[in-house]
């Protein structure tokens, strides 16, 4: 006979308990489903209408749909009479961060610099960036990693705490980038007619500025008169970095061609000038464009 009563004690404690998970599952499916079908849309659209930065909205939404699933297993455990598992989990999880805490510094590290780079205005997805000897355009930030589109049509995911630990280059970061084009002629050339070439070529290309007004000066003089041409584009990216440099070039060719004028052979300074001509707007220091109208 007691072990009769047992038996029935332990099934229906069984049933209880198949009871309560039945309701927690119910539960947890009814509140995920209102946060994930109700909730994530009206925030979206929210932040959609308030025009947020790309961004931000979506580390925003990637906070919300954690918090939508966190608050899905506690309303669910609270309602399923369960909550003694929050009280044992919240010891655990302290438990646990402590040990993590030590265990996954590196990924901490990164979680916390994704947070400032998620939240910061200067650092968003499509924008051209340098940093180390690396480049490319910004496809995706998340709170671990930032994945970047090279050149190359290769993708790299970042840490986030390499971008922060590093200076990087932001070439879109303002609404306006200076190109500067250097180019080596013989010591014999007309320089008033290569200067006036050069920025002649500047003037009637349609998407250099005319404010500020190109220019071009003598830069230095080595084995041959290294001139360099500066003018600005608006609105840049890379595509349109790379394509008015290239028909800028094929211009000032052609011109110094029909002048008469023949291009030096090029010194290793000038080779390296070149080279490091490009974006120079820095990602946490804005660009003054009060001084863009300067000789620069």
């Amino acid at each position: 006979m007691y072990v009769l009563n047992r038996l029935e004690e332990l099934i229906a404690a069984y049933l209880s308990l198949l009871d309560n998970v039945a309701t927690f599952l119910l539960t947890f499916a009814l509140v995920y489903a209102i946060g994930r079908y109700v909730v994530l849309p009206l925030v979206s659209a929210a932040l959609d209408y308030r025009d947020t930065e790309r961004t931000l909205q979506r580390g925003l939404e990637r906070v919300v749909a954690f918090g939508v699933i966190a608050a899905a297993i506690v309303v669910g455990l609270s309602i399923a009479g369960l909550s003694f598992v929050l009280d044992r989990a919240a010891i655990l999880v302290a438990a646990l961060t402590v040990a993590l805490g030590f265990a996954a510094q590196n990924v901490v590290g990164n979680f916390v610099s994704g947070a400032f780079i998620v939240t910061d205005p200067s650092f968003n997805i499509g924008d051209w960036i340098r940093w180390s000897d690396q480049e490319g355009i910004i496809e995706d930030i998340s709170f671990r990693s930032t994945r970047v589109r090279t050149l190359d049509n290769e993708t790299i995911t970042v840490p986030n705490s390499e971008l922060t630990a590093n200076a990087v280059t932001n070439a879109v970061l303002n609404d306006r980038l200076r190109l500067t084009f250097p180019i080596a002629v013989s010591y014999d050339a007309d320089l008033d007619a290569v200067t006036r070439i050069l920025t002649d070529a500047a003037v009637d290309h349609p998407d250099i500025l005319a404010d500020p007004q190109p220019t071009a000066r003598i830069a230095a003089l080595d084995d041959a008169v290294q001139v360099v041409a500066s003018f600005w584009i608006a609105d840049p990216d890379r595509s349109t970095y790379a394509r008015v440099r290239s028909e800028y070039a094929r211009e000032i060719v052609d011109r110094l061609e029909r002048e008469g004028i023949d291009l030096a052979a090029a010194t290793p300074q000038a080779l390296e000038q070149s080279a490091a001509a490009g974006p120079r707007s820095a990602i946490h220091a804005r660009t003054d464009d009060t001084d863009s109208g300067t000789d620069e």
